[in-house]
């Protein structure tokens, strides 16, 4: 494509979406339900076809030589597209919240002021790597009435094209416009630098991806953005806690899966605790070939475990996610410590804390100063389905309206409705 016809093209997209976008938000909840309830039957009934195009990605993924983790990112598996449907059929089942009005109140000039909960209109997503990020942004454009155009890594092409596909065919079968969901259909860069400075028709920009993408389209973006830039995640392990369950905690945190970005990175100890507990996770970090990057401190109680694959932290490793078998490990004072250093070190994402000290466990809550903070729950639960929001858009570090997994609420806006009987203002 050369550059005229990129921007025609993008203009295309933008004033197409537009136009859906005044659609999506007067449509019913009955018509946004069934395209949703229908993508769901589609996923499940094309899921060999499905894996056929995800194949291709794989294939061209593998050749080009791209790590491990990524390459993981990219699988559309049965269990994959089976979670998608899953999440189309819970947003189907929840309220909708597009229309609801709240806080009504009477005023002594006798009108009455409250908020009704409206559809963002057109929302970017630019999206790295996860195919499956496709549906999820799809099914909640549709619940929350909005447009979206969907701009997919390249490496993941095939599987885009495919899943766009089914989204499209089940607005279609509902009555809703298939240009609801269009899927930026080229690799070409220079569409996203159109996309992004098109406030015309894109009303904000969701960028999920690596740090480098996240940083451009926050520089470049003549729109809102809504985005995080790391996931920086914590595990602090109070000096009052169940140690049984600090080790299976702690463990799914860094282990049940290394590349997303609410995997924990940093461990932090209480040292009343720390001689009884880290033999203990060093054990089993050791079985799993996790690198521990440790102060001085955890390595000294750490040199004692077979197989420990210990390295001495340096100052970068606290702010480090390394999306990767590798953890870092300090020894702190206690939850005065654990708090600081999180708050300085982290990225303001997921971080928990293992305790049975009530209030220790309230002070975290509301001195960390992140999206989701947790007490006795893996971090890895920072997640829209497993939040029960039916699927995500990605994470929000930002703080304005949208602040952790975004869900439904984070693709609405609220706006003042009055109500009068001929009221005028004196």
């Amino acid at each position: 494509m050369n550059a005229f016809n990129v921007a025609e093209y993008s203009l295309s997209l933008g004033s197409k979406a537009k136009v859906a976008s005044a659609l999506m938000a007067k449509a019913s909840t009955a018509s946004k339900n069934a395209a949703l309830k229908r993508l769901a039957q589609l996923l499940r009934e094309q899921t060999a076809a499905l894996q056929v195009d995800n194949a291709k990605d794989i294939e061209r993924a593998v050749a080009a030589g791209l790590s491990a983790p990524m390459v993981d990112r990219l699988k559309l598996t049965p269990k994959v597209l089976e979670t998608c449907a899953q999440g189309c059929e819970q947003l189907a089942a929840m309220p909708d919240a597009i229309g609801e009005i709240i806080g009504m109140q009477q005023q002594p000039s006798g009108i009455r002021v409250g908020q009704m909960r409206v559809p963002i209109g057109v929302f970017g997503m630019i999206f790295e790597s996860r195919p499956n990020v496709t549906i999820e942004a799809a099914s909640l454009s549709i619940k929350s009435g909005n447009a979206c155009i969907l701009r997919g890594g390249s490496e993941a092409i095939d599987s885009n094209r495919a899943l766009a596909r089914l989204v499209r065919q089940a607005l279609a079968d509902s009555g809703l416009p298939e240009d609801a969901v269009q899927l930026v259909d080229t690799t070409d860069r220079e569409v996203v630098g159109q996309l992004i400075a098109m406030p015309q028709f894109v009303d904000v920009i969701i960028p999920r991806g690596g740090k480098g993408l996240i940083e451009r389209i926050s520089r470049d973006a003549k729109v809102p953005v809504i985005k995080h830039l790391d996931g920086n995640c914590h595990t602090y392990v109070d000096d009052a806690c169940d140690l049984d369950m600090a080790v299976t905690v702690t463990d799914n945190a860094k282990t049940q899966k290394y590349s997303p970005c609410n995997a924990s990175e940093g461990l932090l100890v209480a040292r009343s605790v720390a001689a009884a507990f880290l033999p203990r996770i060093g054990a089993v970090f050791a079985a799993k070939g996790v690198e521990m990057r440790c102060d001085a401190d955890s390595k000294a109680i750490l040199s004692s475990v077979a197989g420990a694959k210990l390295v001495d932290a340096t100052e970068q490793d606290w702010y480090e996610e390394y999306l990767a078998p590798v953890i870092s490990i300090k020894v702190v004072a206690g939850v005065d410590e654990a708090i600081a250093h999180i708050n300085h070190y982290s990225s303001h994402h997921t971080d928990a804390i293992l305790t049975t000290n009530h209030v220790h466990a309230q002070r975290f809550l509301r001195e960390v100063d992140s999206a989701s903070v947790m007490v006795n729950a893996s971090t890895r639960f920072a997640d829209g389905f497993e939040f029960g929001l039916g699927a995500e858009i990605g994470i929000s570090t930002d703080k304005f309206h949208a602040r952790g997994p975004v869900g439904i609420a984070g693709l609405t806006s609220l706006k003042y409705v009055v109500l009068g009987q001929g009221e005028v203002r004196t």
